[in-house]
């Protein structure tokens, strides 16, 4: 499998963490599930909108897969869908990218950085 750019979103506070730290270790979810959740692309907004909704203090995390080796595996999730997982830490340099994911104050719902398309096409 081509392996694009893949995405955690966590709290701002844990990643400030994780950065003196040099790596990011997960959510309690995600040790309690033994490995780190990640998002493709056109998985993303699904996820935030699932585990993140209503919440505030987040960043997206933008990770190149390729840093991560044999630990990161493709599995099965919802749907059928393969969802990327994280088997170890994050290591803080994987990371190409922290954005904050504010919400919107009229719709609650997280904007994305204009790096990330709208399911229409669009920034």
């Amino acid at each position: 499998m081509q392996q694009r750019l893949i995405y955690h979103i966590c709290p701002q506070s844990a990643w400030d963490d994780a950065k003196s730290l040099g790596h990011y270790a997960g959510s309690a979810d995600d040790r309690r599930d033994g490995f780190i959740h990640f998002s493709a692309e056109a998985q993303l907004r699904q996820s935030a909108a699932k585990h993140h909704g209503g919440k505030s203090g987040l960043v997206l995390l933008t990770v190149d897969p390729a840093r991560l080796g044999a630990a990161l595996r493709w599995e099965e999730s919802r749907g059928g869908a393969l969802f990327p997982h994280l088997y170890g830490t994050l290591a803080a340099d994987a990371v190409v990218r922290a954005d904050e994911l504010p919400l919107d104050p009229q719709t609650g719902i997280h904007r994305f950085p204009a790096s990330i398309p709208t399911p229409d096409g669009g920034g």
